[in-house]
């Protein structure tokens, strides 16, 4: 037997030792020390970050939102009951983030990005933060690029422009969604990307308006992010985010975007159940001292872009609900300081009749007219005053019958002009049929028709000029300013067209 020479082993040795190489993987685990109500306290996760996702040994992924002496406190992204004591929890060192793309164009997604149309995996996505920085002074440009809703009564008087952020605000029940719905259906073929962010409602009332938005045409250009009213509150909470990490991947391209929150008051409540939860101190109606934090760092995100950045946009229409008509609530008056306006939704007006129910008197557009088409400037530039002052002799005439002649054609005139801006749901107006009619109903036009014969004539008189007025069309389609005598020979056609329309009726 050979003897074992001990230089060829330590020159093995020395061989294997020099060609180690150490691969060490270093995850940091933590242990849940306590769960309930969707919040879940984890020992041994020292270096966790602010909005990190977690993920537990089952799967299930939550994010940090307390970081604490001994522990950090975690929202869950799912069912709670899953989850138990002593479980493991793996830091993934990301801070929460969604997909954004092109992909999600016509899909509908949960709060987190993830598909729940039954249309499979959306492929090739880009991944972006969550919470990210509003774009500072510099970056902007100011507001001055017309975005047309479609509502007579809001393009008209409270115009809304690329980059805003205009409140829609109402009682519950008073056509809150369907200014939305309108709003995205009249994009058809602008090159307007739109997002809508439901929150705490119903599936079913989802359901709906995703169903109408598709018989319209309207979802291939529409991505719909979904926090149903029965999932949890950190779901309900970072889905206005989702939709606006969403918005800002088209806003950065260059592009065109517009995002409804429907409804910020749900959103709040939603961060309220999880502050208190995450034993957080309470201030006003128990909700916590930065709630008007989460709702000014999410709005201040939609802006309009400067020509260095691609001069994209992203419109915001956060949509809060009220109680009684009161907007001097804490969470009203939070988002009215926040926005540029609001179009202000009334149960009466609705209740009477008047569809969309938009109190033109509280309804205000704080950088609408800069964005407002000159050809709409010129026609209703007068408008508002004109309904204002009848507002005030229909309350002064209520008190007695004896009214000279002026005050009742004002009055008289004022009814038209309030039938005029009835409008029914999921017909949104081109730009040029609205600048007709309202032009119509300011020159007098309307003030030898019956109330009841005002849609009547609207309809016919669109059909007349989309037929045989085509060079009239034109000049108004080009949005530039009326010369006095082309304001004299349309007025002169309208009311040709009223004698025969009258005598037609008659």
């Amino acid at each position: 037997m050979q003897g074992i020479r001990v230089d060829e082993i330590s020159e093995l040795l020395r061989e294997k030792i020099s060609g180690f190489q150490k691969k060490v993987e270093i995850t940091e685990t933590g242990m849940v020390i306590s769960i309930a109500d969707g919040i879940a306290r984890i020992y041994g996760l020292n270096n966790a970050m602010q909005g990190e996702v977690v993920v537990f040994e089952n799967g299930l992924k939550g994010v940090v939102l307390n970081l604490e002496e001994g522990s950090v406190g975690v929202a869950l992204f799912g069912d709670s009951e899953s989850v138990s004591e002593g479980m493991q929890v793996k830091r993934t060192k990301q801070v929460n983030s969604v997909s954004v793309g092109s992909q999600l164009l016509g899909r509908v997604v949960n709060a987190i990005g993830e598909p729940i149309d039954g249309l499979g995996a959306v492929e090739d996505t880009e991944n972006a933060r969550l919470e990210v920085k509003a774009p500072g002074i510099m970056a902007r440009k100011s507001v001055h690029e017309p975005l047309q809703t479609g509502i007579k009564s809001i393009d008209s008087m409270i115009p809304i422009g690329r980059g805003q952020r205009e409140l829609i605000i109402g009682d519950r029940q008073t056509g809150k969604t369907a200014v939305a719905v309108d709003t995205i259906i009249n994009q058809k073929g602008n090159g307007v990307v739109c997002i809508y962010v439901a929150v705490g409602q119903k599936y079913s009332t989802v359901a709906q308006v995703v169903e109408k938005l598709r018989h319209a045409g309207a979802l291939e250009y529409t991505i719909v992010v979904v926090a149903g009213a029965s999932e949890p509150a950190s779901m309900q909470f970072i889905a206005p985010y989702t939709g606006c990490s969403i918005g800002e991947y088209f806003r950065d391209k260059g592009q065109h975007a517009v995002i409804f929150y429907d409804d910020l008051t749900k959103h709040a409540q939603s961060y309220r159940e999880l502050s208190l939860l995450l034993r957080r101190p309470p201030g006003r109606e128990a909700y916590p001292g930065d709630v008007f934090y989460i709702h000014s760092r999410l709005l201040e995100r939609a802006c309009k872009l400067n020509d260095d950045l691609k001069a994209g946009s992203l419109t915001a229409f956060p949509i809060i609900e009220t109680q009684a008509n009161d907007v001097s609530a804490y969470i009203p008056t939070n988002v009215i300081s926040i926005t540029d306006g609001q179009i202000y939704l009334e149960s009466d007006l609705f209740n009477s009749g008047m569809r969309p129910a938009v109190n033109t008197g509280l309804s205000v557009s704080r950088v609408g007219g800069a964005a407002q088409t000159s050809i709409m400037k010129q026609v209703a530039g007068n408008l508002r005053l004109e309904l204002a002052q009848f507002r005030e002799l229909q309350a002064f005439s209520q008190f007695g019958s004896d009214l000279d002649e002026s005050t009742r054609k004002q009055i008289h005139r004022g009814q038209r002009l309030t039938e005029l801006f009835k409008q029914a749901q999921y017909n949104p107006l081109s730009f040029e049929y609205q600048v007709l009619i309202i032009f119509a109903g300011t020159q007098g036009i309307l003030d030898e028709l019956e109330l009841e014969q005002i849609s009547d004539f609207e309809r016919k008189m669109s059909d007349f000029f989309e037929t045989e007025k085509k060079d009239m069309m034109a000049v108004i389609q080009s949005g530039k300013k009326m010369s006095k005598d082309f304001m004299e020979s349309l007025k002169k056609v309208m009311q040709d067209f009223a004698e025969r329309f009258k005598s037609n009726a008659s």
